[in-house]
């Protein structure tokens, strides 16, 4: 932004690309990026008493949803 802010900085050395979202998908999507051509995952590790207590969460919820578990 601004009137220093030529096209070529971003093209080659401010972060910003010329991959935008295009058919009005930007009100949704985001530039292309790194995070494009990675694979995340999500790791968790509970332990016993930390399982005891977000599983009595976890069934709150679920009945709150009407999933109750099996009696």
């Amino acid at each position: 932004m601004g009137r220093n802010t030529c096209e070529a900085l971003g093209d080659y050395c401010a972060g910003p690309n010329h991959v935008l979202p295009t058919s009005r998908t930007a009100r949704f999507s985001s530039p292309l990026g790194v995070y494009d051509f990675q694979k995340r995952s999500s790791l968790i590790h509970v332990s016993a008493a930390g399982a005891q207590t977000l599983g009595e969460i976890a069934a709150a919820l679920a009945y709150g949803e009407g999933l109750p578990g099996v009696p």
